[in-house]
């Protein structure tokens, strides 16, 4: 018997051979999977956003009925008066919620903002030209660069909103098999990529109106004049989504290149685009309609600049000022007719715009996708004024920022904490303009307080919303994503998934917040006139 062998001695048990290393990350991922499924499990069990605002209404109606009762007040330590809390359940308060529905709804800062927006969005999307930019973006980069160009064009891809899972996630794969890569990397690369930078992008995007309206409501707590503008972070999320897709590419190829080149073999299903070239070359009609897009975005720009140089121009503020001049407190307007223009130059150039009448209908294609949110703005915009005319909100975060300070907690540690509460909710609630509705009336008049501006909190969030989306199974996009999975590999399951978009997950947060840190530490603007602190 050699030495290797298990042995035995009167009374002994054999000994057993060391674990092998498979077997701990076999342990690690069944782990993984255990808590997937309860997240799962516990997710499924909430209620939809809509009806989740509507029981936090009737919760904030008995607990601003309870501290009314109890006289519960704070010192606003702006005013220096009493903030009492005003219950719902009175004569004032109902009639409030009768009377003033129709008013919080319209008034709704997001409302607005987003709708504007996404009309000019709706013409560049069903133009064809967002789809064309995505793949004109990855058609002819070297293998080497690969990696990076989806990655990178992922941040990019997040102004079409969720159309970008469907557009990238599938073109991503094609991309890496056309380099001679494995399509699976690619999958993966572009889904976390669109998922866990979903609030970082070169761009300005639908979602930036969402979360500034959000912001702006909620900064209305401390200072009713107080505005945050879609451009309030577009420094930080600029230089995020350059961060973030370099993470991406040192991770995915020090880590998940080895990992998919270590999975058993299997054979890959064809695609029906020559290879996957099809997919990605660009007819000449679509080439020219780029081109000309291109233009007339230089043109527009180079009009906008121009009209803003002289000191009287109307396009500038108050004083001359550019900060607060028409073009950037009105740059939803400015974004609508810019994206309008764009697909619609594009849409004649490309054969996919043929007469005017085209430009009003894809507008009102584009306003029936937006009836979802329009639904959930209703639920989100009674609870945020309620809570506002309750003052439950103001007395809570007088009362925390008071907590705070009396334990010396600083800016740097309450960061920590929103980003560890936020990432947990995350997990289970998905959505972001949800999430954000339901957490920025603490956070963002909390910090306040402690004279953190309100762009420097939405940046926080910004990490805490993006980051877990490409884990959480309550994502719906998790399961389009492993369909993708299974085109090129049948076996693939939840856990296959999981196993390569957790490395990339975990690594995006930590060096995402680290890049937060030495952002705030440098006391670089977030946006064109949104100090960071």
């Amino acid at each position: 018997m050699s030495p290797n062998d298990a042995t035995t001695t009167p009374g002994h048990s054999p000994r057993k051979p060391p674990p092998h290393p498979a077997d701990d990350t076999s342990a690690a991922l069944a782990r993984l999977l255990r808590l997937l499924g309860a997240i799962e499990r516990a997710g499924n069990k909430l209620p939809h956003p809509f009806w989740l605002f509507g029981i936090l209404s009737a919760l904030l109606a008995l607990v601003s009925w309870g501290l009314a009762a109890a006289d519960v007040s704070a010192a606003d330590p702006a005013g220096g008066e009493d903030v009492v809390v005003r219950s719902l359940v009175s004569v004032d308060g109902v009639r409030s919620m009768i009377t003033d529905a129709v008013t919080n709804y319209a008034t709704f800062p997001p409302l607005g903002t987003i709708l504007v927006v996404m009309l000019g969005v709706a013409v560049a999307d069903r133009s064809g030209l967002l789809t064309a930019m995505l793949r004109a973006g990855v058609a002819k980069v070297p293998a080497r660069w690969m990696t990076f160009a989806v990655a990178f064009t992922a941040m990019v891809s997040h102004v079409a909103s969720d159309a970008a899972y469907v557009v990238l996630v599938p073109l991503g794969g094609l991309a890496f098999r056309a380099v001679g890569r494995s399509p699976v990397l690619g999958i993966v690369v572009a889904y976390v990529g669109v998922s866990a930078g979903y609030d970082a992008s070169p761009l300005i995007t639908p979602m930036d109106a969402v979360l500034s309206g959000l912001t702006t409501a909620a900064a209305h707590t401390v200072d009713p004049g107080y505005s945050v503008t879609p451009l309030s972070n577009y420094f930080f999320s600029l230089g995020s989504s350059v961060v973030l897709a370099a993470v991406i590419t040192f991770v995915t190829e020090k880590v998940l290149a080895k990992r998919v080149a270590a999975l058993p073999p299997e054979a890959e299903e064809a695609e029906d685009d020559d290879a996957g070239l099809g997919g990605l070359e660009l007819r000449s009609e679509e080439r020219r309609g780029l081109r000309r897009a291109g233009f007339t975005l230089l043109v527009f720009l180079g009009v906008v600049v121009a009209a803003m140089i002289p000191s009287g121009s109307p396009l500038r503020g108050e004083g001359g000022s550019i900060v607060e001049s028409p073009v950037l407190t009105g740059i939803a307007v400015v974004l609508g007719v810019l994206f309008a223009l764009l697909g619609a130059v594009y849409g004649r150039a490309a054969g996919t715009v043929r007469s005017g009448r085209d430009i009003p209908d894809f507008m009102a294609q584009g306003m029936r996708e937006m009836a979802p949110i329009l639904v959930l703005f209703f639920a989100i915009s009674q609870f945020l004024a309620y809570f506002k005319w309750t003052g439950v909100g103001q007395v809570l975060a007088i009362r925390g920022a008071d907590l705070l300070k009396d334990l010396g907690v600083t800016g740097p540690v309450a960061f920590l904490g929103i980003l560890v509460v936020c990432t947990v909710i995350n997990l289970v609630m998905t959505s972001g303009s949800a999430m954000w509705a339901l957490v920025a009336p603490v956070f963002v008049p909390m910090l306040m307080l402690l004279d953190v501006p309100p762009e420097a909190t939405q940046a926080l969030y910004r990490i805490a919303d993006s980051c877990t989306n490409a884990i959480t199974p309550m994502s719906a996009y998790f399961i389009m994503a492993l369909g993708f999975l299974q085109r090129y590999r049948r076996s693939a399951g939840i856990g296959t998934l999981a196993s390569l978009t957790l490395p990339l997950s975990v690594a995006m947060l930590v060096a995402w917040t680290l890049f937060f840190y030495a952002w705030w530490a440098l006391g670089i603007p977030l946006g064109p006139g949104a100090p960071v602190r």
